[in-house]
């Protein structure tokens, strides 16, 4: 059998080629459910994406109909917001080690099911301390983004776990925006049968974010694996042995390559592993000191990412991992991307009505408006890898061309990018008196595809950053986020008037930070 190189265009996506050094996927074989790699990847961004069904239910509601019927004031509905994200900020730095210590699939789970318990109990919110209580809670959903991209580094290789997980983040990052045309839809049809606005909204939540959760909680539990490997407990075993030998701790350099499996047969990939897999070793090239690159050498080159496994976190592990600045490259890059993101998903409804309330222009229209932000994550997060024949996603070509350093320069680009969109839609709406709706729109998309796309990119280089704590990493800057996010939050509440200045603040802090990390370095590979 000739070798194959995972870069094809025509392989990327519908053949299984897996790296016999350490049992990862190399290409994407998304449209296929035969295989555990695909089967993973789908009910990774899946359980990441039913999480915003609860998790953000609120943000289309909260700025009319649970305001008027809860009695609360704008400073009430903001505190809200940032309640909301507190807990998860707690939950991903905690979901980060619980990862490395029972794997992805099985953390992903519990996440769902404790979040369905206070999503089930979110009507019985009577006053602004219930709905910070119910809020708080529900933002345990928040940590499934933790599971949903460690689950995909854990099975999928170098070349293509950039795209992996920009493509699961981003569909799963998409309910945001679906939450909001469902929530609208379905309160409005309970308005239309005859119930009361109070009971309405009330029972929005029952019927929708509950259901949704437990379903693929069990559905996670039943059709997932833990690793490439089998079991959790079984993924040192990943680890390449030497052709003909014993297993090894190690991995020979000239043993690195990649492989693809004998398509005679139809499925070789059983729940518990790889049987009956057979494969042509193509021997692998280590560039680590090389300067420049080709997309065939990268193809092959040899990096930690062979080798590396998740390790249980200890007290001298965290601390070399908080203690390296290059955990905080990433970390403080998704402050400034997906913190602004989710200031931006909870406020922007009401900094419409704040626009344009008028007889015409109410909840219905502000929410279905806010939800172009979230809906733009399908295309955009993915499109931090910008597509072309034969290189896969941008990200990863930025990687097979210039290494991990073009992945770094790529994401401070767009973080610059993005702060600089948004201090000219502060400035634009600050300076005028009746803003144009058209424009704003026209701004926000530009905005999204800025933010979004490098939300991608920071994490195809979060699995080149401490790549043996990449849950506990992944829960770093996953937490940094929703401190962004906190953060984000509190200048929109407190720089609500006149509202363009929130807008102008959180680009100039997105500049700044993403200037100052700038001088982290990188590893080549």
């Amino acid at each position: 059998m000739t070798p194959r190189s995972s870069s094809t265009s025509r392989g990327i996506f519908r053949e299984v080629v897996i790296n016999p050094a350490n049992l990862k996927c190399s290409s994407l074989p998304l449209f296929s459910l035969r295989n555990q790699y695909s089967i993973n990847f789908h009910l990774a961004w899946l359980g990441f994406f039913v999480a915003f069904l609860s998790w953000f239910a609120f943000a289309p509601l909260i700025p009319d109909v649970i305001k008027q019927d809860l009695k609360l004031t704008s400073a009430q509905v903001g505190n809200s917001n940032v309640v909301s994200l507190c807990a998860t900020l707690f939950v991903r730095v905690v979901a980060g080690p619980l990862v490395d210590r029972y794997g992805p699939r099985k953390v992903m789970a519990g996440l769902l099911v404790l979040g369905a318990i206070p999503s089930g109990l979110a009507g019985t919110a009577h006053s602004a301390n219930g709905l910070y209580f119910v809020r708080f809670f529900i933002g345990i959903l928040g940590g499934t983004f933790v599971t949903c991209q460690a689950w995909t580094t854990a099975f999928f290789d170098k070349n293509v776990v950039g795209t992996a997980n920009a493509l699961a983040g981003g569909w799963g990052n998409s309910g945001g925006g679906v939450t909001f045309v469902i929530m609208i839809a379905l309160y409005n049809g309970l308005l239309s049968s005859g119930l009361r606005p109070s009971v309405a909204w009330r029972a929005a939540f029952v019927i929708v974010p509950v259901p949704f959760l437990l379903l693929l909680a069990t559905a996670i539990m039943v059709f997932g694996t833990d690793h490439p490997a089998g079991k959790w407990c079984d993924r040192h075993k990943a680890i390449a042995h030497r052709r003909g030998g014993p297993e090894s701790d190690y991995i020979p350099e000239d043993e690195k390559a990649y492989a693809t499996p004998d398509e005679s047969k139809d499925d070789p990939e059983k729940k518990g592993g790889l049987a009956d897999v057979q494969v042509t070793v193509a021997p692998a090239k280590d560039l680590s000191s090389s300067s420049s690159f080709t997309t065939n050498d990268l193809s092959n080159m040899v990096s930690q990412l062979d080798y590396a496994v998740n390790e249980p976190l200890t007290l001298g592990l965290a601390l070399k991992v908080a203690s390296t600045p290059l955990t905080w490259l990433p970390a403080l890059a998704y402050f400034t991307t997906f913190g602004y993101e989710l200031a931006l998903d909870a406020n922007l409804a009401n900094v419409f009505l704040s626009l344009y309330k008028s007889k015409t222009f109410g909840q219905t229209k502000a929410g279905y408006l806010a939800s172009i932000f979230g809906f733009l994550n399908i295309i955009t997060r993915p499109l931090g890898k910008e597509f072309l024949p034969n290189c896969g996603y941008f990200g990863d070509l930025a990687y097979r061309r210039w290494g991990v350093p073009g992945k770094k320069y790529l994401l401070i680009s767009l973080g610059i990018a993005q702060g600089l969109i948004s201090l000219g839609l502060g400035i634009y709406i600050d300076s005028h008196h009746h803003p144009s709706l058209a424009v704003i729109i026209g701004m926000i998309v530009i905005l999204a595809m800025a933010n979004e796309a490098s939300n991608g990119v920071n994490f195809s280089l979060v699995p080149h950053c401490n790549p043996c704590s990449n849950g506990f990493m992944s829960g770093i800057v996953g937490g940094m986020g929703n401190l962004g996010g906190i953060a984000f939050a509190l200048v929109f509440r407190f720089q609500s008037v006149p509202v363009g200045k929130a807008f102008w603040i959180a680009g100039i802090i997105a500049m700044g930070i993403n200037l100052l990390i700038s001088l982290i370095r990188v590893p080549r590979v």
